[in-house]
């Protein structure tokens, strides 16, 4: 009884605040696309006003000089600008903090977030403690807790997965805890991105798949969810479509420019849809694994989707058979339980074709239950997952999960 008054609340909580997002400020990104099109956003910058910039990026791409071209059109533009390269995979509050400090000490004026989830991630996050220097980032954790105009912010992913720029969100650990948490506010999203298939032709294969495979998880979660509106449903379904048909390609061949254009396209549909559709417990877990055992985000999902997947049984069959339909995978007249089970396994079959590992050997047993806390901590009310996990259920799947 107990138990049913609880999922009760988390479902009144999250229609409330699906009703409340009706309000909010949905634009999207202004986009620059195609080859090359990272070149033309720095005179696009300097026809806004702005003299000074920093570059928020990780030490990775700066040694591959990837960002070489664009730095110097930034001079060519007469932009000055410095470059903040040390982001660390998963930035800390520290990071995030220095990052924040580098922007303030050089008088700048606008942020460039130049790489994959985690230069997005701290350069939100340090966007926003520019703009609210007495309210810390383990404050801002959360819903809608930032209400403050960033700087003027642009979005140059590298990675086709994130999402991140086109999304509210950034994802922060706290190395005290080894927690990691979302700061979600409708200011953190950017307002202008760039998606260029030049800048992802370098990519390795396992980080070509694994990030991959997070767009695929966002796109799937959101549309699995109880938050979607038309467009999230349109979203994902663009984004399943051209992931499916794409992500293999890109792993297979780095240098096909129209699947790498096509993943990018997809990731942002994704992002799209799950900034308003939200995830669902397969980021909780992922998110709990990466702060504690500095699992990369996109390998989680990617080991993860299936198994929760299998978890929410028949309260998904029919959305994931609408899935199935679209990308063609089983016979038209199959059962929705048949059609869902089918696009289940091919999850599955995509992992492996990518050599992505079906399980970890990692996981210890004596964290289990703080991973369960954390993990539920996260999902519970927030997400508006189709089923909703109580502690035993969520063992039960990271169990699943484990060699």
């Amino acid at each position: 009884m107990f138990w049913t008054i609880k999922k009760i609340g988390y479902r009144i909580a999250q229609r409330v605040l699906m009703i409340a997002m009706c309000f909010m400020d949905w634009r999207e990104p202004m986009l620059f696309e195609g080859e090359n099109s990272v070149l033309k956003l720095p005179k696009f910058i300097k026809d806004k006003g702005i003299k000074k910039v920093m570059v928020v990026t990780d030490k990775g791409l700066m040694s591959l000089h990837l960002l070489d071209p664009f730095l110097d059109e930034l001079e060519n533009q007469g932009i000055e600008f410095i470059v903040f390269s040390e982001v660390q995979p998963n930035p800390t509050i520290d990071n995030i903090e220095s990052c924040k400090d580098a922007y303030i000490n050089n008088n700048c004026e606008g942020i460039i977030a130049f790489g994959g989830g985690s230069p997005m991630d701290c350069a939100k996050a340090a966007g926003a403690r520019v703009v609210k220097p007495h309210q810390s980032v383990r404050k801002m954790r959360g819903y809608l807790k930032v209400h403050k105009k960033l700087p003027p912010f642009f979005a140059v992913p590298t990675t086709a997965g994130t999402g991140s720029e086109t999304t509210l969100a950034a994802v922060v650990t706290d190395p005290t805890t080894h927690e990691k948490n979302a700061i979600a506010d409708t200011c953190l999203r950017p307002k202008f991105a760039v998606l260029d298939p030049n800048l992802t032709i370098g990519l390795p294969p396992h980080i070509t798949s694994t990030t991959g495979m997070d767009a695929y998880t966002h796109a799937v979660e959101s549309y699995i969810g109880k938050s979607n509106v038309k467009s999230t449903i349109r979203y994902a379904e663009e984004a399943v479509k051209l992931i499916r048909a794409n992500l293999e390609k890109a792993y297979t061949n780095g240098k096909d420019i129209e699947a790498r254009e096509n993943m990018l396209k997809g990731s942002f549909y994704a992002g799209s849809a799950f900034t308003r559709g939200f995830v669902g417990y397969v980021h909780a877990i992922a998110h709990n694994l990466g702060g504690m055992y500095n699992t990369p985000h996109g390998l989680a999902n990617a080991v993860i989707l299936p198994y929760v997947l299998d978890w929410y049984g028949p309260s998904v069959y029919k959305t994931l058979a609408k899935l199935a339909d679209l990308i063609e995978i089983c016979d038209k007249n199959a059962t929705n339980e048949e059609k869902a089970k089918a696009f289940i396994a091919d999850i599955r079959r995509m992992n492996k074709a990518m050599n992505i590992p079906e399980k970890f050997d990692f996981i210890k047993e004596e964290d289990i239950p703080l991973l369960v806390k954390r993990a539920l901590k996260e999902g519970n009310p927030g997400y508006p997952v189709p089923k909703i996990m109580n502690e035993k259920d969520c063992e039960q799947v990271i169990r699943s999960l484990m060699q």
